[in-house]
């Protein structure tokens, strides 16, 4: 099946009516698309008989009348591609983003912090062919087939009725907006009613990912020892068995919530950071039965994954660990988009942007770092490959359609890589650096397996 990619264009005035399209004479015979005659059109959940005219222009022209039922604006460039056997012209991808909440006192930015990526992809799918338009759990309805949703047309951030997508792509940031019944029942109704491919549907949590990591051969070099969080007597056998011990909340980010147990304090007992809005709070405590009784209140309120802790490579004295993005690309295949360093901040052993950190390049981090010198020179490359690696696992051995992933990882003090954890929603409002007029890989590669997943 041929795709191109066209601009739409509006034909105001005259006669042109509602349910025809033109398209370039050279186009049609590149579709192999039978010209003036009646065809079905698909654009996301719509099915509307049209019919083909050919035309002078390379572009598809449509009557401004048609092109409101779409939510389609003048400009817009789609993919094209025409399904003989079924007689179907799909025009797409459509792309809706779940995001979690619009800020209307601040029409400009109506997505907050998200704004500027929003903006980005609507750009990149001008450029490369699709059409994004973002909504809320607040716009769904209950039916399945037409969604209220924000696009960005002429500079301006303007709320109109789309059908529902060919693609899905979830990034709310919230669990509990995430597991509404009507988000769930929305995700489930497209699939099933109109083949939409919905990535990234849900949340992972810590326990999910080395559970299911452990049964993958290929990447249990890369899994410190980690476990769901019991009681007294697992904390005790890790404390023996591991110089130092994280506990991190299962469902965490941002660093949030982190408590750090290193082995023997100055004096004796056992030292015990946590990770606050304010920076580290230490404590000492004379036991180890002590220091249990002070956290249990914790362990108690959300579940915990004990883990065993690292010597991390330092910068300038500072620990440093990696975040590899991983994205499908235009053939469905993982491919590594970026890996970045993050620094952690002075007095803190978490890197965090929010939390204080800073990025880096791999190769500025891995050159000023501690490793010894015969392994710095590999030590991207390892990176890449095991994120490519975690991520085919979590496509293996976890439930669930994921084509974004940001992979956290470490290299110890001898170059060994090692997995911290997994994220089904990385960050898109992290200050990450862009380039005016430019769209960054990581945007650009969403709508390459948008189309992907359009096109299948």
């Amino acid at each position: 099946m041929a795709k191109i990619k066209l601009p739409v264009h509006l034909q105001h005035g005259g006669t042109h009516p509602d349910d025809q399209i033109a398209i370039g004479e050279g186009y049609l015979k590149k579709l192999k698309l039978p010209a003036n005659q009646t065809v079905t059109l698909r654009y996301g959940s719509v099915r509307k008989e049209i019919r083909i005219v050919p035309s002078g222009q390379a572009a598809l022209r449509l009557s401004p009348r048609l092109a409101t039922g779409l939510g389609l604006h003048h400009g817009a460039k789609l993919c094209v591609a025409y399904h003989a056997a079924s007689r179907t012209l799909h025009l797409g991808p459509v792309v809706g983003v779940l995001v979690s909440r619009v800020y209307s006192r601040t029409p400009d930015r109506p997505f907050g912090a998200m704004t500027a990526f929003c903006a980005e992809l609507t750009e990149a799918c001008a450029q490369h062919g699709g059409f994004v338009y973002y909504f809320t759990p607040e716009d769904i309805t209950s039916g399945n087939t037409a969604v209220t949703g924000w696009t960005l047309t002429a500079g301006r951030w303007i709320k109109q009725t789309h059908p529902a997508p060919d693609v899905l792509y979830n990034r709310l940031t919230s669990r509990k907006l995430e597991n509404r019944p009507a988000v769930q029942h929305f995700m489930r109704d497209v699939k099933s009613h109109h083949g939409t491919v919905v990535f990234n549907e849900k949340y992972l949590n810590k326990t999910e990912v080395f559970q299911a990591l452990r049964k993958d051969h290929s990447v249990q070099s890369y899994l410190p020892e980690s476990y769901l969080f019991k009681n007294f007597a697992m904390l005790q056998a890790m404390c023996k068995k591991h110089t130092t011990v994280f506990l991190k909340p299962i469902t965490g980010s941002l660093g949030k919530g982190i408590i750090k147990i290193s082995g023997k304090a100055e004096g004796g007992g056992y030292l015990c950071s946590f990770t606050g809005l304010s920076g580290v709070r230490k404590l000492t405590y004379p036991t180890l039965t002590q220091l249990f009784q002070a956290i249990s209140g914790k362990m108690k309120q959300r579940p915990y994954q004990i883990q065993q802790g690292l010597r991390l490579m330092e910068m300038g004295g500072r620990p440093v660990d990696f975040r590899a993005l991983v994205q499908r690309n235009l053939k469905g295949q993982w491919a590594v988009t970026s890996v970045v360093a993050r620094i952690a901040a002075s007095n803190t052993f978490v890197s965090n942007l929010a939390r204080g950190g800073s990025l880096s390049l791999v190769g500025d981090a891995v050159g000023k770092s501690s490793l010894p010198q015969n392994v710095k020179a590999g030590i991207h490359n390892k990176l890449r490959t095991a994120s490519l690696e975690i991520a085919k696992g979590i496509e293996n051995h976890i439930e669930g359609h994921f084509a974004e992933l940001g992979v956290d990882l470490a290299v110890d003090a001898v170059g060994r890589v090692w997995l911290l954890e997994v994220n089904s929603k990385p960050s898109k409002d992290d200050n990450t650096p862009t380039v005016e007029n430019k769209i960054r890989p990581s945007v650009k590669q969403i709508v390459m397996y948008s189309q992907f997943a359009w096109g299948k």
